[in-house]
C-alpha cells in the first residue's frame, strides 16, 4: 500500500513538472512574439518570469475634458541592473509623464513597478490616442528584453 502511494506521488510530481515546463515554454514563446523575436533563447526564461499589464484609466472626472492615462504594472522574479532606468526611458520615449509610481527592487530580489502615466500629447493639445495600451506594453517588454540582453552580454 505504501509503495502505491509513493508511486502515485512520484508520477504526480513528474506530471506537474512537465506542465510547469510547458507553461514556461509557452510564456517564453509568447514573450518572444511580443518583442518581435528580439529576445534570445538564454533570456527566454527570464522574459517568461516578467509580467507586464497595462490598462487605460480616466485621469480627470470633469465632463469638459477627459484626460486618459495608463496604469502600468511590471513584475519580475529577479531584478536586473538598469531595469528601472530602462523602463522609465521607455515611458519617456513614448511621451508618458509618470504621475505616480511605487517601485520595489533590490539586488537579486523581485522587481515590482506600479505606475500611473499620462500621455504628454493630450496635455499639450496633441492627438488623443496617439499612445495606446498595446504600444505601452510593447515598449515596456522591449525595455525589459534590452536590459536582459545587455546583462547577458556582460
Amino acid at each position: 500500500m505504501q509503495a502505491n502511494k509513493t508511486s502515485i506521488l512520484v508520477d504526480a510530481s513528474r506530471y506537474i513538472k512537465e506542465l510547469k515546463d510547458k507553461v514556461e515554454e509557452a510564456a517564453a514563446a509568447s514573450s518572444a512574439a511580443d518583442t518581435d523575436g528580439s529576445s534570445s533563447s538564454s533570456s527566454g526564461s527570464a522574459m517568461a518570469a516578467a509580467t507586464v499589464s497595462v490598462s487605460s484609466v480616466d485621469l480627470d472626472n470633469s465632463n469638459s475634458s477627459c484626460r486618459r492615462g495608463f496604469r502600468i504594472n511590471v513584475s519580475m522574479e529577479r531584478t536586473r541592473p538598469g531595469l528601472l532606468v530602462s523602463v522609465l526611458e521607455a515611458f519617456e520615449d513614448l511621451g508618458l509623464d509618470v504621475l505616480d509610481a511605487d517601485v520595489s527592487c533590490a539586488d537579486d530580489t523581485a522587481f515590482r513597478l506600479q505606475a500611473l502615466g499620462s500621455d504628454q500629447g493630450q496635455q499639450q493639445g496633441g492627438r488623443s490616442g496617439s499612445v495606446d495600451e498595446h504600444k505601452v506594453r510593447q515598449a515596456v517588454l522591449q525595455a525589459i528584453s534590452k536590459c536582459i540582453n545587455d546583462d547577458d552580454d556582460e
